[in-house]
């Protein structure tokens, strides 16, 4: 379901959201990749949680930066930054969640979409 006319890939794209969050100690990222499920809306979630409200919109802001530097774009739409507990970044393909742990935990996205196949990243501690 890709609706990009860029100039780089849904790889790219996706290497660099997870860079940005491991570069400020994201917690559990992992990709749902929702590409062979047909009632998805997007390509990929992108899901992963800091340990405070402050450490969550540091994350989403190393994303913002971090996918700019790289691929020249900021996030379609965002929402989330006035309670900082989930924060949403959307770059039409790929949907990046950023949590605080119990929201995450409330929410559990991941459970959602059991579905899709999921794929770990490691936290640069």
């Amino acid at each position: 379901m890709t609706k990009k006319t860029s100039s780089f890939s849904l790889a790219e794209l996706r290497d660099a959201i997870v860079e940005g969050a491991q570069e400020k100690k994201a917690r559990d990222i992992v990709a749902l990749n929702l590409q062979k499920l047909s009632n998805a809306s997007v390509d990929y979630y992108i899901v992963c949680h800091g340990q405070s409200d402050r450490q969550a919109e540091a994350i989403a802001k190393s994303i913002e930066e971090t996918v700019f530097n790289t691929l020249g774009i900021w996030p379609y739409h965002s929402e989330g930054y006035q309670n900082r507990e989930w924060i949403l970044l959307d770059y039409f393909d790929i949907v990046a969640h950023i949590f605080v742990e119990r929201q995450r935990n409330f929410y559990a996205i991941e459970d959602l979409w059991a579905d899709a196949h999921v794929e770990h990243y490691e936290t640069i501690i």
